[in-house]
């Protein structure tokens, strides 16, 4: 390979990084081009290299390195010293792994359909040497979930609660949302979020941060101040760890949740960030997935005098602590003055307690036959935000299009 080539070829690879001596971890799709390329001794010691950092050294000498996932590419790796090949729990074979070295590393990458969910082993000398999940759910995002030059950008406040009575013994971390646009002593629209932590996370999945600081600047939302609330955790539970609290708080019916939010929560945020909310119930919104998903609904559904719009994302509405009941409730109640958008996918849950896609079709036909303002977007999401962070722009300025 010429010197030239060889260089170019490593740059393509992801081999090259400016003022970057060590190699750096490959891409899987970047492994993929890199292995139609026939590199030289040099480039193929340097790849290696690179694969080795991509699946962890230790996790390829203890066969326990999962398959790597970049949008619908996937690349397995395995170190034996005899030729190995993908193979589907099926017994279709996936295909058959390069080597990479003496070593006995191998590497397989493909392209597979998106949405694709299969088990696969790796299997060498008539052995299972590694095995797991693929799993393949791949959502392209609009501009208005990147950052933009010369959009303002709002600031995010953090404080932890310690104090709840409504459910004691719990702690929580909760983060507010402040546009820039927000003036002292006016008043602003006010978005509340279960699962808050990650939902605002400029670089989580949802990036809700983001996309209020677009929407917002574009006036195709009003201005909105974002309260972020997380599940309760246990005092001694570690960080981390997931919130023991979070079933209860949210998979319930009845109005302990709209309270918490009333009674405690958004008086502190008042008082600690010294904002104000309007207080027409067009001004305020909940929202949440999974869990989090029926639990905005019940918080509106509970105080539809407060909470006038509901967003939710493959929503529970299936038998965990009674949810299951809401598309028959909505149908024998009368009509509450609520907006709701929800949003799930053909690939979501199904298990002992229920089938998430029936329960959101079943909530659909409700809402219909009732004659509420919803909205039902159908994906092919797996359970999960995914499918619904890069039509989080589009729901929002639904949800907010009679309010200025």
């Amino acid at each position: 390979m010429r010197p030239l080539f060889l260089f170019l070829w490593l740059v393509a690879s992801g081999s090259v990084c400016a003022q970057t001596t060590a190699p750096m971890a490959i891409t899987p799709v970047a492994l993929e081009r890199a292995l139609t390329s026939a590199p030289d001794h040099t480039a193929a010691k340097d790849l290696h290299q690179q694969v080795m950092r991509l699946f962890g050294k230790q996790n390829l000498l203890k066969g326990k390195a999962s398959a790597r996932i970049e949008g619908t590419t996937v690349a397995w790796a395995v170190m034996d010293p005899h030729p190995a090949q993908v193979v589907r729990a099926d017994g279709t074979v996936v295909g058959h792994m390069t080597s990479l070295g003496d070593d006995g590393l191998q590497v397989l990458v493909k392209t597979v359909p998106n949405f694709s969910e299969f088990q696969y082993q790796i299997v060498a000398g008539g052995a299972t040497r590694v095995g797991g999940m693929v799993h393949v759910e791949n959502y392209e995002y609009t501009a208005d979930s990147k950052r933009k030059k010369d959009v303002p950008q709002g600031r995010l406040e953090k404080f932890t609660w310690k104090d709840s009575r409504i459910f004691p013994d719990t702690v929580r971390d909760v983060t507010v949302y402040i546009p820039q646009q927000y003036q002292p002593d006016s008043e602003a629209c006010l978005m509340v979020w279960q699962d808050g932590s990650r939902h605002v996370d400029p670089n989580g999945s949802m990036r809700v941060s983001v996309v209020f600081d677009n929407l917002i600047h574009q006036k195709e939302m009003p201005v909105t101040i974002g309260v972020f609330v997380d599940p309760g955790r246990q005092p001694n539970q570690k960080a981390g760890e997931k919130a023991k609290n979070r079933s209860f708080e949210y998979d319930g019916l009845g109005d302990a949740y709209a309270r918490f939010l009333l009674e405690e929560i958004l008086p502190e945020v008042q008082k600690r960030q010294k904002v104000k909310f309007r207080q027409q119930p067009e001004a305020w919104a909940i929202a949440g997935g999974s869990s989090g998903g029926i639990c905005a609904f019940t918080a509106a559904w509970e105080r539809p005098q407060k909470f006038h719009k509901v967003l939710s994302w493959v929503g529970t509405f299936v038998d965990i602590r009674g949810g299951n009941a809401y598309p028959y409730l909505v149908r024998i109640t009368e009509k509450k003055p609520i907006r709701v958008y929800l949003l799930d996918g053909t690939n979501d849950l199904d298990n002992k307690f229920g089938n998430w896609p029936i329960a959101n079709r079943m909530m659909e036909a409700s809402l219909k036959y009732m004659k509420y303002d919803y909205r039902m977007d159908w994906t092919e999401c797996f359970h999960g935000s995914k499918g619904m962070a890069p039509a989080l722009p589009d729901a929002l300025r639904w949800l907010w299009r009679d309010v200025k």
